[in-house]
């Protein structure tokens, strides 16, 4: 066994990538706990418009790995991308502290700063996110593949470490009201510079580390300049590098324009976020994996492989979806609508989050264990079964939170412990779903694509999260809104059932206070209570759960004998 092996068979690398990536998530994670929040309170933004924005943030920041892959298998590798990726989002972050330390006194110049700071943390995040995640596949040698699953639920369990501390430290700190329930809208800049001051330690662990542990079997550093790439993990006849001609290149661009006029078209509203950001990303996504195939060295057996990535991906979108309403519909539902006590403490309603973290840190070991033991047996399920599984807890989640906000009306309270039952069933699926992908994806895409391969994975979390926040800006008037229209003098349930007409001071009065006058739409069905809106994501994700399962046979084909 090699030198920089461990006792559990698996390299000293992979720690040293889990401890970067665990202070990268705590960075990421901590400030996406606290942002709508910070949005709504302190840059007085709507619900809903916070929602969207919080959706193409996040869309972004799963769309520039596409670029930062390309950049990284062509010109910088990727050490030195992980190196700029982190240091660009430890800036954007402490923009975000600069940001929430002057809106009390200049709203304009802390939106500009809040706004400057989201472009940073996406390209910070595009150059950071896919080279690490490429960096896991390259430890390990070809024999030695059949441990991906294993290593990336590790390496899933330190990114929800990461979480998890994020999710706790951020809002105990930022998230803060007094015995009343007023917040303390000043404090969320103290979330925003842990988050900064996180980033920062874990690339300083890399950089220091790097050179003496994340190395091949061999001893020979991996991620360095392409130009110096070891080609001994090649299949034999395996082209080593992608071939993409002129006519590939005008043809993706013409998909990429016809796709985003369809999708500009049929999107309703004036939000440039809505409007130009998710077509952009759906429009990306398809005409990457157009150039993609488009690659003359693509063999018959790549190229449907390639085609198995595509439609994992696909089916993923519906996943984050869902589950990427925890930092926005989810956060305002525990801030507005939850009983938060837990033993006599009121926790933050951004910290709900945190049991997400908690449960994949519990749960990462033993799902890996039982992944080793199935596959010892000969027994463990295809990763399309697996991700099939995903989605339908998904489902299942939704669907028992359904039931249980049926009948709270506009002034009941939901017991946080429902959350939490939440929380830990999307745990399991996420742990069914996310780290199986990227495992696929080290074991089924051709080498040359690398980064590149996995920033097409991570298209699909684009998607979803743009997805996510079209979704997530249909929640409907939770209790609060009731509360204080009331308090306004407006009865809010007559306004939206269309039985009292407002008046247009009442309608200023709602709109001044950040309160929706009507119900939303979504797939021609009016959103008119937290059951209607939670069923949605019961019907998308158990429908893309069954059709992903009947589709197993003829991806199993598709695989080659991969499983």
């Amino acid at each position: 066994m090699s030198e920089t092996a461990v006792k559990t068979g698996h390299p000293k690398g992979l720690w040293v990538l889990f401890g970067t990536e665990m202070w990268e998530r705590f960075n990421f994670y901590g400030m996406r706990a606290i942002l709508t929040l910070f949005m709504v309170n302190s840059l007085m933004m709507k619900e809903e418009d916070a929602s969207i924005i919080y959706g193409g943030f996040l869309g972004l920041c799963y769309l520039t790995p596409m670029l930062g892959g390309f950049i990284s298998d062509r010109f910088f590798g990727n050490r030195n991308c992980i190196l700029l990726g982190g240091a660009m989002m430890a800036i954007g972050q402490m923009m975000l502290f600069f940001s929430a330390s002057v809106f009390s006194t200049n709203l304009g110049l802390a939106n500009t700063l809040m706004w400057t700071a989201l472009g940073i943390i996406v390209f910070g995040n595009g150059f950071f996110k896919p080279n690490i995640s490429s960096m896991v596949g390259s430890l390990y040698p070809k024999q030695e593949k059949s441990k991906l699953d294993t290593a990336f639920t590790i390496f899933y369990m330190g990114i929800n470490i990461g979480a998890f501390l994020g999710q706790f430290i951020c809002p105990l700190i930022g998230d803060v009201k007094d015995s009343g329930g007023i917040r303390d809208v000043h404090a969320f800049k103290w979330g925003f510079l842990a988050a900064s001051i996180a980033m920062i330690l874990g690339t300083a662990i890399f950089y220091f580390l790097k050179n003496k542990y994340v190395v091949a079997p061999d001893g020979k550093a991996i991620g360095g300049m392409p130009s110096g790439n070891d080609t001994s993990d090649y299949e034999e006849g395996e082209s080593k590098k992608a071939e993409f001609s002129m006519r590939s290149i005008i043809t993706a661009l013409a998909v990429f324009a016809v796709v985003f006029l369809i999708f500009n078209y049929f999107t309703e509203g004036a939000n440039v976020v809505k409007t130009i950001i998710y077509p952009f990303i759906y429009a990306s996504g398809v005409a990457l994996a157009t150039l993609i195939l488009l690659d003359s060295t693509l063999t018959k057996i790549e190229t449907q492989r390639i085609w198995v990535i595509y439609i994992m991906s696909f089916f993923i979108i519906f996943f984050w979806a869902a589950f990427e309403q925890a930092g926005s519909s989810l956060t305002f539902i525990a801030d507005n609508q939850t009983d938060r006590n837990i033993f006599g403490w009121n926790m933050p309603p951004s910290m709900v989050q945190i049991f997400n973290g908690l449960f994949v840190v519990m749960f990462a070991f033993p799902f890996s264990i039982l992944w080793d033991k199935l596959r010892s047996k000969n027994r463990e399920p295809l990763s399309t079964v697996k991700q099939s599984i995903g989605l339908l807890l998904i489902a299942l989640s939704y669907f028992i939170i359904a039931n249980n906000v049926k009948d709270l009306g506009n002034s009941g309270l939901l017991a946080i412990k429902w959350l939490i039952l939440l929380y830990l069933i999307q745990t399991f699926a996420e742990l069914c779903l996310s780290p199986i992908g990227l495992s696929l994806v080290g074991k089924l895409a051709p080498k040359r694509f690398a980064s590149l391969a996995y920033g097409v994975f991570f298209i699909s979390s684009a998607a979803g999260y743009a997805l996510s926040g079209t979704l997530g800006s249909i929640l409907p008037a939770t209790g609060d809104k009731f509360k204080k229209a009331n308090e306004l003098g407006i009865d809010l349930q007559g306004v939206l059932d269309k039985s009292v007409t407002p008046t247009t001071e009442q309608l200023k009065l709602l709109a001044d206070n950040q309160i929706n006058d009507h119900y939303k739409i979504f797939a021609g069905f009016e959103i008119q209570n937290l059951y209607d809106f939670f069923m949605v994501f019961v019907v998308l994700c158990g429908i893309a759960a069954l059709i992903l399962f009947l589709l197993t046979p003829v991806i199993k084909k598709m695989m080659h004998g991969v499983r």
